[in-house]
């Protein structure tokens, strides 16, 4: 049987790189006291402010029960605001604070700075083409742009590798060491 090394296998390094920028980017989070959840709500909120819980649970794919808790949350924190929407009065448009507009200037920073760190092997030219093909398997996958599933699954994973059991350990340095 004639099988092929996992480093040769584009969908299981996209895997392995996925996982790892997914953990980092949630222990930088961690340190803001947010998950990779409320900060694709408050991205989403700074692209459109004024959002119905309905529009970002679609946005997210989660049932509006869970937008509903991400959201209470969030306003514990004095990040978004609640307020009649202005065209559903059943509805409320969620707002970002002035706090979160500053939280969100910090997070970007950092995730810019992440990026760079993740594709620093790449040139310019690398790194231009790469995004575009990127798109693509996305847009074959049918995965929206700016929130998955599959991120958001992988998201809460890395969140519970944060805090691991007794009886486990968070990834290590081993896990993030390059295939040979």
């Amino acid at each position: 049987m004639v099988t092929r090394p996992l480093d040769s296998r584009a969908a299981f390094l996209l895997s392995q790189i996925g996982y790892h920028v997914s953990y980092r980017l949630t222990e930088q989070l961690a340190r803001l006291d947010l998950d990779p959840a409320h900060f694709a709500v408050l991205g989403h909120l700074a692209a459109a402010d004024g959002r119905s819980q309905q529009e970002l649970a679609d946005l997210l794919r989660v049932h509006r029960n869970a937008m509903v808790g991400l959201v209470d949350e969030l306003e514990e924190r004095a990040l978004v605001t609640r307020r009649p929407h202005p065209a559903d009065r059943r509805a409320h448009a969620v707002h970002l604070t002035t706090h979160a507009r500053e939280m969100l200037e910090t997070i970007q920073s950092e995730a810019d700075a992440l990026e760079s760190e993740i594709l620093a092997p790449l040139n310019k030219t690398e790194r231009t083409t790469l995004l575009p093909l990127l798109h693509r398997i996305a847009a074959h996958a049918n995965l929206p742009q700016e929130s998955t599933p599959a991120y958001n699954a992988a998201a809460a994973h890395a969140a519970d590798d944060l805090n691991p059991p007794n009886n486990t350990r968070a990834p290590g340095p081993e896990c993030t060491q390059p295939i040979t």
